[in-house]
C-alpha cells in the first residue's frame, strides 16, 4: 500500500505527526509513506527513516499536484485538513482520511469558554485517521532525527555549558504566545545555572538583551543555528523552559523534562507536551504553567501579535519566581 500524508506547517504540528508516520511504516506491512510539507519544514523531517519520499510544496500547488498524481497512491492521511489538502484530494482521487480539526468546539471555547473539546492529546487525533488499517498507538511518543551534519559541536557553545545548561526557549509564532521580555530578564537572573536561549533570528535582539545580564551565565543562541541545530541544542539540555511552540514539542521528543509556559492559548487544545507511554502512576516529565480563570482565555486558537485586551494577562500574572521554584524541583534541589 502507497500512502501519501499532509501536513504542510508548522515546525511543532510536523513533529506531532511523527507517531502517525512511524505507526504505520512499522504496523501496515510493506506500506511505501510519502509526506508532503512546505519546503520551509523540510528539515524537520529530512532525516526520518520512517519517510520513504518528501513532496515539497513552493508557490505553485497545482505543480506539486501533478507529481504527486504521477506516485498513484493508494490512501491519502490528511492532517491539515484545509481548503488546499481538499484541491489535493480531489486531483488524486484516491481515497481519503483527514484529521478532526475541531473548529467548532475551539469556536466555543475562544469565544464563549465554552469547553466541549475532548480530554484527548492532538496525537491520538491524528492517529484515528488510521483506525481503518487497524493501526495502534505504540505508545513510543515523538520523534525527531537530526542529520549527522547538524549536530552541534562542542566548540560552538561556550566552555561553560559543557557540563549542562538549562534550555530556555523565547521565540513564537506570535507575541500572545511569549513570555514577555522583563519576566525573561527577571527569571533569567533567577537562574543560577549556565542557561542557553533558543530561537530564531526574529528573537536575536531580545535574546542579546537577556544574555547582557550575564553573559558568562547566559548564551543567546537565537538566530545562530538552524532548526535542526537548535533541536539538538534542546537534546543536549538539562531541562527546557518554553512558550507554547515547536521548540517545545522538539523538547517531548527527546523526552526532556519540560515547564511550559501558556498564554493566550490552553493546553485543553489537545498540544501540550507528548511522551511515551509510562508506568501507572508515574509524575508527569513537565510542568504546565498558567494563569486559569481568566475571563478572556483562550481568545484565539492560534495568537495575536498583541493581546486585545491589552493587558496580557495571561502571561503578565506568571511569576518567574514561580517558574524558578519549578526548575528548582526538576533539577532535584530541594529549595
Amino acid at each position: 500500500m502507497k500512502f501519501l500524508i499532509i501536513r504542510f506547517s508548522s515546525i511543532g504540528d510536523i513533529v506531532l505527526t511523527t507517531p502517525v508516520v512511524r505507526c504505520l511504516k512499522k504496523q501496515a506491512g510493506t506500506a511505501e509513506v510519502h509526506f508532503l510539507t512546505k519546503k520551509a519544514f523540510l528539515p524537520v523531517l529530512a532525516a526520518n527513516p520512517y519517510i520513504d519520499k518528501i513532496h515539497v510544496l513552493q508557490d505553485d500547488l497545482d505543480a506539486v499536484t501533478k507529481q504527486l498524481e504521477e506516485e498513484d497512491f493508494d490512501y491519502v492521511i490528511d492532517l491539515h485538513h484545509n481548503l488546499r489538502t481538499l484541491r489535493v484530494k480531489r486531483a488524486l482521487g484516491k481515497k481519503a482520511f483527514s484529521f478532526n480539526k475541531l473548529n467548532i468546539q475551539k469556536f466555543l471555547l475562544t469565544n464563549f469558554k465554552i469547553n466541549r473539546m475532548p480530554d484527548v492529546h492532538i496525537v491520538d487525533r491524528y492517529l484515528d485517521t488510521l483506525k481503518t488499517f487497524n493501526i495502534q498507538n505504540d505508545g513510543l511518543g515523538l520523534d525527531y532525527f537530526i542529520p549527522e551534519k547538524d549536530e552541534v559541536k562542542e566548540a560552538d557553545i561556550p566552555t561553560s555549558h559543557h557540563a549542562g545548561y538549562i534550555g530556555v526557549v523565547i521565540g513564537a509564532a506570535l507575541n500572545t504566545k511569549k513570555y514577555p521580555l522583563h519576566h525573561l530578564k527577571t527569571l533569567c537572573s533567577l537562574i543560577d545555572h549556565p542557561i542557553i536561549l533558543l530561537g530564531g533570528k526574529e528573537d536575536s535582539a531580545e535574546g542579546e538583551a537577556i544574555a547582557a545580564l550575564d553573559p558568562a551565565k547566559i548564551y543567546n543562541a537565537c538566530g545562530k543555528f538552524n532548526i535542526n541545530e537548535s533541536a539538538d541544542l534542546v537534546r543536549r539540555s538539562k531541562l527546557i523552559i518554553s512558550n507554547d511552540t515547536g521548540l517545545m514539542h522538539i523538547a517531548s521528543a527527546f523526552r526532556k523534562p519540560i515547564i511550559s509556559l501558556w498564554g493566550n492559548t490552553v493546553p485543553e487544545f489537545g498540544m501540550y507536551p507528548y511522551y511515551p507511554k509510562s508506568a501507572p502512576g508515574a509524575a508527569p516529565l513537565f510542568d504546565i504553567m498558567e494563569i486559569k480563570g481568566l475571563g478572556c482565555r483562550p481568545c484565539s486558537k492560534i495568537g495575536y501579535k498583541k493581546c486585545p485586551k491589552k493587558h496580557f494577562k495571561c502571561m503578565e500574572q506568571i511569576e518567574p519566581q514561580a517558574i524558578w521554584e519549578k526548575v528548582k524541583i526538576r533539577l532535584g534541589r530541594k529549595s
